[in-house]
């Protein structure tokens, strides 16, 4: 376990450098520049060159680059062009209500998923399978937006039960949670039945309904858990998702959280903020993908670690 987790510690570092790189990179060959952006639309070239000076810009791009990176490593993000802040106030401003968005929409989700995959795995070709495909369907093929904005044309500007947009107490939270909960339950509604319908089919199940044991025991205690591991890996690939931000329902719902300050920043032009988003949404990843499978394993020790 030691020796795969420093290997994984080494591989992490190298993916957050390349991820560094690339968000660095891009971000200067597309086309815009922070300075226009700070200044009105009939400034001079001089003046926007003089307002680069001032934002470090006009410096080598392998010096900006070197800059950037020694400040990560002492734990300095840099900060906001636009904001005029410190980025790392920024994000810490932005993480509660993209983390209470993300544990709300996770939990809603498994609640959801997870009972309907094993009775679908479990009744295969019966109604109740057919439901939760349809189900799972539906929810695969909606576009975020759509679903949002049709929620808010429903709940909101209809029925007026739910307000609309904004950040605030529990009312404000339950149409972004069901945007975002629906396709999630949905995946994980496919992966669900599909790993308990493979896992009925195994010796061992058939020898525990010959020793007598009741079909709740068989489906949660024995079946479930081995058809955990698919469940396991995409509930962590989308916990990950989640809290890195949601980019579109946030903005739909106008959410003030990570997802909402990666889009006004990058079409602001905002390279700190924007730099700094991505690499700590890298290391959310990384995180996540390492604990499943350290969770993996725990399921099923016949998946080493090594």
């Amino acid at each position: 376990m030691i020796v795969y987790l420093i290997k994984r510690f080494f591989q992490s570092l190298i993916v957050l450098l390349i991820v560094v790189f690339c968000a660095f990179a891009l971000l200067r060959i597309a086309p815009g520049s922070p300075a226009r952006m700070l200044l009105p639309d009939d400034a001079t070239e001089e003046q926007v060159l003089n307002m680069e000076i001032q934002l470090g810009l006009h410096r080598p791009l392998p010096v900006q680059f070197f800059d950037y990176l020694t400040g990560i490593l002492k734990g300095d993000l840099g900060m906001s062009i636009i904001y005029n802040r410190p980025v790392s106030s920024l994000i810490a401003q932005r993480i509660p209500n993209t983390a209470i968005l993300a544990l709300c929409t996770v939990v809603v989700g498994c609640l959801l998923a997870i009972p309907l995959g094993i009775v679908a795995g479990t009744h295969r070709g019966s109604f109740i399978d057919f439901f939760c495909l349809l189900f799972a369907l539906l929810g695969q093929s909606m576009s975020g937006m759509w679903l949002g904005i049709l929620l808010i044309y429903g709940f909101a500007v209809n029925l007026g039960w739910l307000p609309a947009m904004g950040t605030g107490g529990i009312k404000y939270i339950i149409l972004p949670v069901i945007t975002m909960a629906y396709p999630m339950a949905a995946g994980l509604t496919r992966v669900a039945r599909s790993g308990m319908a493979d896992t009925m089919s195994e010796d061992y199940i058939t020898a525990t309904y010959a020793k007598g044991i009741s079909n709740f025991q068989v489906y949660t205690k024995y079946a479930f858990r081995n058809a955990l591991i698919p469940v396991a890996t995409m509930l962590g690939l989308t916990i990950a998702f989640q809290l890195s931000g949601a980019v579109v329902t946030e903005n739909v719902f106008g959410w003030a959280g990570l997802g909402s300050l990666m889009s006004s920043s990058v079409s602001l032009r905002d390279y700190p903020v924007v730099q700094s988003m991505l690499l700590i949404s890298a290391f959310v990843f990384v995180i996540i993908n390492l604990l499943v499978d350290i969770v993996n394993s725990i399921i099923d020790p016949r998946l080493t670690l090594y």
